[in-house]
């Protein structure tokens, strides 16, 4: 009984860590387009679903009345969204580092068939994927997400599923 309530603690803890370095990472980007004035480009943007869907499911798995097997089987669901992210995040540096080509919406794009088009276009800017806004010490902040991401995700994962192979033991 004393075992159960520990590893019952213990998911929650898990799940309480994710939601809170989710919703820490999240109000970072946030805080840096809104009060620093950088603007995302859409490949920016794509880096923040992971971190929105893994703090969900943290949400989930910390609060809900769920046995120690959910709650860590979310929470290492939780670390393979924040795993794909870091695959987003690696993607975006190789655009940054000319590594590879980036997606045709982060460039200017099309040309504009009539005037309602070329309105449309002018009243939203395109931010390029390939330049990054903001570095220190040579990295930007989707090299910092691809490392961050992959070292806390694999984290969240493995514990996930440590944990669950062992609430499923019993």
């Amino acid at each position: 009984m004393i075992l159960m309530a520990y590893r019952h603690r213990d998911a929650k803890t898990l799940a309480v860590l994710t939601l809170a370095v989710s919703a820490g990472i999240l109000g970072t980007v946030y805080a840096s387009q809104y009060l620093g004035g950088l603007q995302p480009c859409n490949l920016c943007l794509y880096q923040r679903w992971p971190w929105w869907i893994a703090g969900a499911i943290a949400a989930i798995a910390a609060f809900a009345p769920v046995n120690v097997a959910a709650r860590y089987g979310l929470c290492a669901l939780a670390g393979l969204s924040i795993l794909v992210g870091a695959g987003i995040a690696i993607y975006h540096t190789g655009v940054e580092q000319h590594w590879w080509a980036g997606p045709s919406a982060c460039a200017a794009g099309s040309i504009p068939t009539s005037l309602a088009d070329m309105q449309r276009m002018m009243a939203v800017p395109v931010v390029p994927c390939d330049k990054p806004a903001w570095t220190l010490f040579g990295v930007s902040m989707a090299g910092y997400n691809a490392v961050f991401s992959l070292l806390f995700g694999g984290f969240v994962a493995v514990r996930g599923i440590r944990g669950l192979r062992g609430a499923d033991s019993r």
